[in-house]
């Protein structure tokens, strides 16, 4: 609610409330306390279709924030931007257009270098990727432990960074008498050159450390994914395999929970000693764009709060982040529809619900996985604010009381 604006006036005469909040649209500049409630009311109106009145309200946002001002500045300026891009699609009814000015490919905020380098970004200056790399590693060092050949079907390889710190574990295990297990990682991805760069740069890791190793680049269609699993992933008998879904899954929700439903059966039939399975700790797949939006609005104060806390305003990575990563993201949740989204965020009880159909049973994970996040946070994100939870057999790292990501791990 605005602060000038009392509850007793929006319940008599919402009319009068709207009219309010469109003079004070074009009268003043809020102060920063009032910068969300302004992004609330002017999803409000779009949801509304009160289209001239959300114009007006972004405008004031735009102008008022700042990508380099304090949290709520940084936050208010990447939400103000979705919903401007939402409002111009909604306006010219072009949402599913295939058009080059509305398609879907229109809400690509900058090319794909600028993405990798703002992904490895994220991965240094929070602690988020990090900890859900490391849990899900210690959950497969537990699940393989014993087995000579080792395969690691990973579903979004990305630059491959989550695999250097589990290949140094596994090298230092070996001995003169027992070498270290072979390792063979199927690295899944949306462009076969990164792949093959990220698959290069990890054999010459693994050739320092001594280790056999192979990388074989796989690029999967999400249409009938499951069908392409079974065809193109090979399963070379004795060799124990483990699924790595890191922040993946979401991606695969369509209307329904068809498609990842048979994927994960597709899995479940490869007979894998471990999934792991990282997820945001949100619900961005509501159907109602309101609700989505104040969920969203909710997740990612918590994340731009945490970088203020950890970073200086100044920060070339922190923009990066905040402007690149973040703000495509954002983008995605509020200014796309349908199976435009692929940011379907749903919650761990929700995925626990879909794993548990598709046949898999949730694995505990180990008292080691959790001190390890904690000196994780206390090494490298020295700050109170980060959270971590053991709950349901499964981990979970917020800020403040808001839970951020999931991690767990499934058979």
């Amino acid at each position: 609610m605005l602060g000038s604006l009392n509850s007793h006036e929006e319940e008599e005469d919402p009319d009068h409330y709207y009219h309010h909040l469109r003079h004070r649209a074009h009268s003043f500049v809020p102060p920063a306390n009032h910068m969300r409630q302004l992004l609330s009311s002017c999803a409000e109106l779009i949801s509304q279709s009160d289209y001239a009145a959300a114009a007006r309200v972004i405008s004031l946002l735009s102008s008022s924030s700042s990508p380099c001002g304090d949290s709520t500045d940084r936050l208010v300026h990447q939400f103000a931007r979705a919903l401007s891009i939402r409002l111009n699609r909604v306006t010219f009814h072009n949402l599913l257009s295939s058009s080059s000015s509305t398609s879907s490919s229109s809400l690509s905020v900058t090319n794909n270098e600028a993405l990798q380098t703002s992904y490895l970004y994220l991965n240094q200056i929070t602690p988020f990727i990090r900890f859900c790399h490391l849990t899900a590693n210690q959950a497969i060092l537990e699940a393989i432990d014993g087995h000579q050949t080792i395969h690691i079907l990973d579903l979004d390889t990305m630059q491959g960074v989550q695999w250097p710190p589990l290949m140094q574990a596994i090298a230092e295990r070996g001995e003169p008498s027992n070498p270290p297990p072979s390792i063979r990682i199927t690295g899944v991805g949306h462009d076969l050159e990164t792949l093959r760069r990220t698959g290069d740069r990890l054999q010459i890791f693994a050739r320092s450390l001594g280790l056999n190793f192979q990388f074989h680049p796989l690029h999967l269609h999400t249409e009938d994914l499951h069908i392409q699993l079974s065809s193109a992933v090979t399963i070379v008998p004795g060799e124990a395999l483990a699924v790595n879904c890191v922040l993946y899954l979401h991606e695969l929700l369509r209307d329904d929970t068809r498609d990842v439903l048979l994927f994960l059966r597709a899995i479940k039939s490869l007979n894998p000693k471990v999934v792991t399975v990282a997820e945001r700790e949100a619900n961005h797949n509501h159907p109602v764009f309101l609700q989505r939006f104040m969920e969203a609005l909710e997740h990612y104060s918590a994340i731009f709060y945490s970088l203020e806390a950890t970073l200086p305003p100044t920060s070339r990575e922190r923009l990066s982040v905040e402007q690149i990563w973040l703000g495509r993201e954002v983008i995605d949740i509020i200014a796309a529809e349908g199976n435009e989204r692929r940011e379907k965020h749903e919650r761990f009880e929700r995925w626990a619900e879909i794993l548990r159909s598709s046949g898999f049973s949730n694995v505990p994970l180990s008292p080691f996985a959790l001190s390890q996040a904690k000196l994780l946070l206390r090494l490298h994100y020295p700050s109170e604010g980060y959270q971590l939870q053991l709950l349901s057999d499964s981990l979970f790292l917020g800020w403040q009381n808001k839970a951020l990501f999931s991690v767990s791990s499934w058979n």
